[in-house]
Formats: structure tokens, sequence, C-alpha cells
């Protein structure tokens, strides 16, 4: 970005400003850039996640390990369909951002710049966020906070690296597999948020022009079901299964997940064939789902299953009860010094 206070913020040359600002970093590795796109990130679409995919599914194999350089606004978005598209992946991919532009004298671009490449030289083959000094599974992440620097947090995976005086990294997935891509998504979902008078005549309206609904519930997975108070969301449920429309419930809570049988209101949704989201992030649940619709448009059992299953670990078998440490306080199976 270029520009800056009090001016707005627009996209600027990044590989002049790179090897002006970065010069280190082409000490770390022998560095290939390549410009993919270059747009502010409030513009990520699902089309530009398939073609960044497919364009990363054909270099992949020829580098020991890609940083992908994104606007911290929708990287979490970026991360968890990366990770869900790119399944195996040979090497490293990392994505990091900052939250000041690298021009800016106090940008925390340059050191986040300097940590990504570093993990995608040692940390493990899978899709990251590095940012802070912290590598993130890509599909765990939040962005917490706009205005500091450590923006993104992990609240139910613990992370996958520290980069301090010295870098520590833990191996990540094990691989199942060959490396494929899976590209096709479904983009005609709706992400629901609960709040006490949301009238669920809203979304019913919606209905008819989605394929698959994401709500995000209050705690363990509770919403309105009282008939009485006039905002039951039990005739969406209904409507939603009558029309085949998949639902699929996360918390609004950052830390542990959804259990629907814990209360009445989500045993009733699952009477109704509503889907636990377990501890997905809302946005690693939502990209599942649109590649769930585009891989099983057909078969509501095999969507459910693919849901509710980990494919890049983006979800905890399980309802999770135990709190992850701290961040910096874990213990690491791989380290190397920090050059």
């Amino acid at each position: 970005m270029a520009g800056g206070r009090p001016s707005a913020l627009r996209p600027a040359a990044f590989f002049k400003t790179l090897k002006a600002r970065v010069p280190e970093l082409f000490q770390l590795a022998d560095i290939e850039l390549q410009l993919f796109s270059n747009l502010d990130s409030s513009e990520m679409q699902p089309e530009l996640w398939q073609r960044m995919a497919t364009h990363l599914h054909q270099q992949l194999p020829h580098f020991d390990g890609a940083v992908v350089t994104h606007g911290t606004d929708t990287l979490a978005y970026t991360a968890s369909a990366l990770s869900l598209m790119l399944r195996n992946p040979p090497c490293p991919v990392v994505l990091t951002g900052s939250q000041r532009p690298l021009g800016e004298v106090r940008s925390d671009a340059r050191l986040n710049l300097i940590d990504a490449v570093l993990s995608a030289l040692e940390g493990p083959r899978e899709v990251t966020i590095c940012f802070d000094s912290h590598l993130y599974r890509g599909n765990r992440a939040r962005k917490v906070k706009v205005a500091e620097y450590d923006a993104f947090d992990s609240p139910n995976c613990p992370v996958l690296g520290t980069l301090g005086v010295d870098a520590t990294f833990e191996p990540g997935l094990r691989a199942k597999g060959p490396f494929r891509l899976f590209e096709k998504l479904d983009p005609r979902v709706l992400l629901l948020k609960v709040y006490p008078g949301l009238d669920p005549a809203l979304p019913l309206q919606l209905l008819p022009h989605v394929r698959g609904l994401i709500l995000e519930a209050y705690g363990a997975g509770n919403f309105p079901i009282d008939p009485e108070l006039g905002r039951s969301f039990m005739p969406l449920f209904t409507q939603a299964r009558e029309r085949g429309v998949p639902v699929v419930v996360v918390s609004q809570a950052h830390r542990n997940g959804v259990d629907l049988s814990l209360y009445e209101s989500g045993a009733a949704a699952l009477a109704q064939g509503v889907m636990g989201g377990a501890d997905m992030t809302p946005s690693a649940a939502l990209v599942k789902l649109m590649q769930g619709l585009a891989y099983h448009p057909r078969s509501p059992e095999a969507l459910a299953r693919f849901i509710q299953t980990p494919v890049a670990g983006e979800l905890t078998v399980g309802r999770p009860t135990v709190e992850p440490p701290a961040r910096g306080k874990r213990g690491s199976t791989r380290r190397t010094k920090a050059e």
C-alpha cells in the first residue's frame, strides 16, 4: 500500500518497494518474485482464490516454499481457502501481511516478511499465516485486532512456530496422500450472525437464492426457538431442509466450539438436519461449505461427512474442552537458528 495517514491507502508498486526496504530477504533464500494480483484485499473473491490455488498448484513442485503477501482484512479467509484447495502441499505455503504499509518507517511488514520467508524454508508443509513473530495454521487463525501489531490469533489451535531470537517450528500436518488441487467452489453461501432481535423472516426470504447457510450462533450453538416470542429459528431450519439448503452452525465465541446436543435449541436444530461446525472459525466453515457444495452437490450424506471430517486441520474431532497453551509457551519439535 501507498498513501497513508491522513490520505487513503491504495495498492502501489510492490517489487520496487520490497527490494528497497527489505534487501536482506534475498540473503535468506534465492527468491523469485511473481505478481499474481495487486488490489486491496477487501476486493478478494472466490474466483481469485480459484486462480491463486491453480497457480500455486502449478508452481509449488518447483520451489522449496512459497510466501503469499496479502492484506490483513481477508487474510484468514484466503488462508482457509488455500488450505482446503491445496491438499498435501509439497512445501510450506506462508501468507503474511502487515498493519502498516512496507514503505512506512514503523511498518511491521519488514519483520513479517523476513519471518515468513524463514517459515517457508523451515516451517511445516501446510498453509499457514506468519504474523508478529508467530506462525499459525491458516484455517484456524482470526484477525482479532485492527490497530495493534499482534493482529492475529489462533484460539483453538496451538501456534505452529515462534520466531524470536531463535525460530522454533512444530511438524504440522502429516501428508495423507499426493499433492492435489480441489479448486471448485460454489460461492452461493450466506454467513448469518445471530443477535437479539434478528427476525428469521429476513433470512427466510433469502433461502431461495442460496445453496448453503453458515449460522454464527451463541455459545455452544444456541439461538431462539420459542415460538411465543415470535423469532424462533425453527421455521428457517425446516424450510432449509425442505429446500435442500444445508445449514452449518459455528460459534460466535472464539474459544472451544459447537456442541448442538448440549442445549434444547441445538438438539431441535439437529432434528432438522442442521450440522455442527465444531470449533471451525466462521471463515473456515464458509469456505468449506462452498467447497462441499461444489464437490457433493447431490449427496447430503457425503456433504455432511465432508463438513464434519477434518481435511486440513481445520476442526477438532469431538467437542474441544482443553484450552490451548498461551502463545510462545509451547515446546518445539524442530528448531532452527534465526539469521
